[in-house]
């Protein structure tokens, strides 16, 4: 099967396709430029000074990752982090865009639709990566300027210096295309403060550069012009003696000044209760809230209320990742995300036709499908983190 092939030998997910983000966003010529560049030239290697640089190379499209570009980041992290002239790593996009607005979906909805595993091959690299970032033993800087969405969000916001400009914008999109937040996505969530998360991962919500700072997913903010200046002076020091130069205040956010009604509405133990509570709240931001969570798929968002519920349960990342991973492998098999992405992409019709098509149709075993063991050599296996490694 191909998930249990080696890094080498798995199919390239996302390779000679076009080019789909996760937010919904179609890169006209992805195509075109998936077939006139070699994967070589996808993401790109090199050291400036004692950094260690990774620079995604598809700004056409978005810097969409595919499977190939997940080993080879991989790969480079393994090898810079035995490197004694490597002291820190710098991740950031090609463009003016943004840092990576995340993956395929046409080619995920072409796997599912065929009932392939190239998907679940996919995931289980990406999933490695986000664990090896998350535990990576030197400064990992990520520059999250511009779009940061989706895959984005896992190649960045589990670093350990997370930065954000005026242009950031930041999401976990996916119960839109009938999809549960992953890489990660739960696990960050889930630690916002309140009910932010929860908010964010229902309604898929991009955020600015303050709300991304309020909701943890990043660290510093820096004026996107000084960002040439920064990683100029980030070859010759390392980040905490160079970011205080370069650091500033972010202009206003929003969800601070909303947190009230946020954490009201979105602590009910369902999502039928948190939409009533947020149509009651006499809050046109509450209103608008509800109406965009009615729009996503319904089987989708209860799967993510429930996966962020349990993933605060579940202690380290890793543990959070092998949930994510059985979720994600058995969204492939429900209807939702092959017609969310036919209905974002494929036909591009932006109506999704959900089974169930409501709320109420969506009962606790629906869900409890989506958490479903995978069998025990399809699971994903990470090595425990390190505060686990005493207990076997």
């Amino acid at each position: 099967m191909a998930d249990h092939a080696t890094p080498r030998e798995r199919p390239a997910a996302g390779t000679a396709r076009a080019a789909v983000i996760l937010a919904g966003v179609k890169t006209e010529d992805a195509q075109t430029e998936d077939a006139q560049t070699e994967d070589a030239n996808t993401v790109l290697f090199h050291t400036d000074g004692r950094t260690g640089v990774v620079t995604l190379n598809r700004p056409r499209a978005l810097n969409a990752l595919t499977h190939p570009m997940v080993i080879r980041i991989d790969e480079a992290l393994a090898a810079w982090a035995d490197d004694p002239a490597v002291h820190q790593v710098l991740i950031r996009g090609a463009g003016e865009r943004g840092l990576c607005a995340g993956g395929d979906i046409r080619a995920i909805h072409d796997d599912a639709k065929a009932g392939n595993t190239a998907s679940a091959g996919f995931w289980r690299d990406e999933y490695r990566l986000n664990a090896r970032i998350a535990r990576y033993p030197k400064p990992y800087v990520a520059l999250m300027d511009g779009i940061t969405m989706g895959g984005g969000v896992g190649v960045s916001a589990h670093g350990s210096v997370r930065i954000v400009t005026e242009r950031s914008r930041v999401a976990m999109p996916e119960t839109g295309i009938g999809f549960v937040p992953d890489v990660g996505g739960t696990y960050l969530l889930g630690r916002a403060p309140g009910e932010l998360g929860t908010h964010l991962a229902l309604t898929g919500t991009a955020v600015g550069a303050a709300d991304a700072l309020l909701c943890g997913l990043a660290d510093h903010f820096v004026p996107a012009d000084r960002l040439p200046e920064l990683t100029a002076a980030l070859a010759g020091a390392p980040a905490h003696e160079v970011l205080p130069r370069y650091a500033a205040a972010p202009g206003p956010g929003e969800l601070a000044d909303r947190r009230g009604w946020i954490d009201r509405c979105y602590a009910a133990a369902t999502v039928e209760e948190i939409v009533e509570r947020l149509l009651g709240q006499g809050e046109p931001a509450a209103k608008e809230a509800a109406g965009t969570i009615l729009a996503k798929s319904p089987t989708a968002l209860k799967v993510t209320l429930a996966a962020l519920r349990r993933a605060a349960g579940l202690g380290p990342l890793e543990r959070v990742l092998a949930q994510e991973f059985r979720v994600s492998c058995n969204a492939l098999g429900a209807p939702d995300l092959v017609e969310g992405i036919r209905a974002q992409v494929v036909d591009k019709d932006r109506s999704p036709r959900w089974s169930p098509a409501t709320l109420a149709e969506v009962t606790g075993a629906d869900v409890e499908c989506f958490f479903a063991p995978l069998g025990e050599d399809r699971e994903l296996r990470l090595p425990p983190p390190p505060e686990d490694l005493s207990r076997g």
